[in-house]
């Protein structure tokens, strides 16, 4: 089953990139209707930042991701029980030894990144080596090792990428927007436009404004399913459910990241960094605590 799902999330690695790429082109059209008189010049122009997004990302991942997240490296000296504990979860699974990174930052978490296993890190954040006791640092970093073994960070550097160009898109595309640009070179041809060029013109504005969010909902869909194979998997490596549990409740009853989290990498984290309330819970990238530890009660 393990191995079907590895599989799985290589396959879903091409669909992932179908639909951010869908996103991409249906922005990019929208900007290139409203200010560039041409559609197709549009979509090239945003498939081509989306082209450099993912590449940056799949050959510079860990630079990139730790640098947004503010993560610095450490050395086997700095932080020996990290480390050991990394080296003996990543020997368990039998991928390489992930690069280690410590977020000075009272809220527990950790993450895992990298385009594949050759390449990949992990980080931790202070407040989680200050709490967590031994059994369920293991269960936490049995988690993050699990998601680069099953290939689940090459689906959220992918995810990563392609949302913050869409995002970036978006933003650059409100921005003109305020400014006036397409208001003022499209004027002449809505004053005497059809039906047809208002509703292109509806879709247009509606595409740039919903992009984000349809980016967003797709790191939901793909996060979920991931985080509770990374439970399961972690339990796997370290034949102690237990401390998976007992991790998890102390996950559940941290405080948000203090530091600014953004949208784009929230998902790649093993606890919700912002923990919204209300109408943020609808958007949540991380399946209930209270659920996952259901779900390994009764494995």
């Amino acid at each position: 089953m393990l191995f079907d799902q590895i599989a799985s999330n290589k396959r879903r690695t091409w669909l992932l990139l179908i639909a951010f790429f869908g996103l991409l082109a249906l922005v990019g059209a929208a900007i290139g209707y409203l200010w560039l008189r041409s559609a197709v010049g549009g979509v090239l122009l945003a498939l081509i930042i989306g082209a450099i997004y993912a590449g940056v990302m799949i050959f510079q991942s860990t630079e990139v991701v730790m640098a947004m997240n503010g993560a610095r490296e450490v050395s086997e000296q700095e932080a020996p029980e990290l480390y050991h504990i990394v080296q003996d979860m990543a020997m368990v699974a039998q991928i390489p030894m992930p690069r280690v990174f410590i977020i000075d930052d009272p809220a527990l978490n950790a993450f895992a990144t990298g385009s594949n296993p050759q390449n990949a890190a992990v980080a931790a954040t202070s407040g989680l080596l200050a709490i967590m006791n031994r059994e369920e640092l293991e269960a936490v970093m049995g988690h993050e090792v699990s998601h680069i073994r099953n290939y689940d960070i090459r689906i959220s550097t992918i995810a990563v990428a392609l949302a913050s160009a869409i995002t970036m898109l978006s933003s650059m595309a409100g921005r003109m927007m305020w400014w006036g640009g397409a208001g003022r070179r499209r004027s002449d041809d809505d004053r005497d436009g059809n039906g047809l060029e208002i509703i292109m013109l509806v879709v247009s504005l509606l595409a740039i404004v919903l992009a984000p969010l349809a980016a967003t909902l797709v790191q939901l869909a793909i996060s979920r399913q991931r985080e509770f194979l990374a439970d399961a998997s972690s339990v796997e490596l370290t034949r102690n459910p237990q401390g998976m549990i007992n991790a998890l409740r102390k996950l559940d009853n941290s405080k948000p990241m203090s530091r600014p989290v953004d949208d784009a990498s929230s998902a790649l984290y093993i606890n919700d960094p912002k923990k919204g309330g209300g109408f943020q819970k609808l958007f949540y990238t991380h399946p209930p605590i209270s659920e996952r530890i259901e779900r390994l009660e009764h494995m």
